[in-house]
């Protein structure tokens, strides 16, 4: 008999972005994007876009050069966080314990097998709209934003991986990941890339080949506008104000989602999402496994395919820094 799925963790709560130009970046998310500063605490900015509840979304830190400092999902209970703790301590990838930091309690720190930090955590703080930005909408917390094509929420994050299986097998069995699609090897060989979630979306996260020597690396962090209209204004918006497209409006096979990458100034890529794709409800889904054979499809099923950059930039950038990377269009 198979055994009962982990369901502890209820949804990634926020990512930590480092940036080698915090203030570029914080303009870029808020003016451009429509996020709301809900905090600034030493080399630290805090965002929230207008439909989140959480006090952010988004961790911004001051950093030498760019990439993750952290992901962070929030489980479902305070026994939930228990056990997760002590399936991570068995596997020996824990850190422990840290009090906590603006927008949350005390979180469990850990390592995956690729190095990158990640934190599990229970107790939040809710965002609170300064005055005169409400919304009119009581399921709103803040008001739409006025500025930028606004984002809606923060819908997922893609790392780079050397060993994308060894990593899904301890998302999967340490903190109950489901494997939704896959890129395999002669349709049926070695898994080389992988989209998992613990919610209905077709992936919370992902993971793709690591193209350089590092162990693993970020390689874009994505927000959901939830329209595909959304995504021209936010091109012509970036062209205006020379912000570098690396690719798209397009969409893509796996997940069935459009999509629009850019470089926001600190140098991270960043994914505007219009429309949200596949949603999944079957409790019994079995993952979809492309042959590599058809990568081109499954990464881009209508729009040109993508350029070089998209399989060999990723963060912190494994050679010197190139100003072309995230310069002007």
């Amino acid at each position: 008999m198979d055994a009962e799925p982990v369901l502890d963790l209820a949804h990634l709560a926020h990512i930590e972005l480092l940036t080698p130009d915090l203030e570029g970046s914080v303009a870029f998310f808020t003016e451009l994007m429509g996020l709301h500063i809900t905090e600034r605490s030493g080399q630290s900015a805090y965002l929230a876009c207008y439909e989140e509840r959480y006090h952010h979304s988004l961790k911004l830190t001051r950093s030498d050069r760019p990439g993750l400092g952290h992901a962070a999902w929030r489980t479902r209970s305070a026994a939930a966080l228990a056990r997760r703790v002590a399936a991570i301590e068995a596997s020996g990838r824990g850190r422990g314990w840290i009090e906590g930091e603006p927008g949350h309690g005390p979180a469990y720190q850990f390592d995956l097998p690729n190095g990158q930090r990640w934190e599990i955590f229970w107790e939040v703080d809710y965002a609170s709209a300064p005055d005169g930005q409400a919304s009119g909408l009581l399921n709103r917390p803040f008001r739409r934003p006025r500025t930028g094509i606004p984002v809606r929420r923060l819908d997922h994050f893609n790392l780079t991986a050397k060993d994308v299986e060894g990593t899904r097998d301890f998302l999967a069995a340490t903190l109950g990941f489901a494997e939704r699609e896959a890129v395999v090897v002669d349709g049926n060989g070695p898994t080389v890339a992988s989209w998992l979630s613990v919610t209905n979306l077709s992936h919370d996260m992902a993971l793709v080949p690591e193209p350089g020597p590092a162990a693993g690396r970020l390689h874009h962090a994505c927000f959901c506008a939830g329209t595909n209209e959304a995504l021209f204004d936010f091109a012509d918006l970036c062209r205006e104000e020379g912000v570098r497209i690396e690719h798209g409006p397009g969409r893509h096979g796996i997940g069935k989602t459009t999509f629009l990458y850019v470089f926001e100034p600190g140098g991270n890529r960043i994914e505007m999402l219009g429309d949200p794709g596949a949603l999944v409800f079957d409790p019994s889904w079995a993952t979809v496994r492309w042959p590599a054979s058809q990568l081109p499809v499954a990464a881009v099923w209508t729009g040109t395919g993508l350029p070089g950059s998209f399989w060999e930039y990723a963060t912190p950038p494994d050679a010197p820094y190139l100003a072309e990377a995230v310069g002007a269009a």
